[in-house]
């Protein structure tokens, strides 16, 4: 089963990697955003020790707070 999880957790750090490749057209919220999802996949991976829901969870919670970074 945590093999399952590590699985996942290099899907979807992989998925954003690829996502982010793609950033040339891209507003600086929409960047902000992707990194923000990378960030916190990778983190809550990493603090969950490979669990999927806190990968996804961490990306979800990372993609709004890059969200809404330098807004005002």
């Amino acid at each position: 089963m945590k093999n399952d999880s590590r699985w996942v957790s290099g899907i979807v750090v992989s998925a954003v990697l690829l996502a982010l490749t793609g950033c040339a057209g891209m507003s600086h919220r929409d960047r902000n955003t992707i990194a923000g999802a990378g960030i916190g996949a990778v983190a809550g991976s990493i603090l969950t020790g490979g669990s999927t829901l806190g990968t996804v969870g961490g990306a979800a919670v990372g993609g709004v707070i890059g969200d809404r970074v330098g807004h005002k």
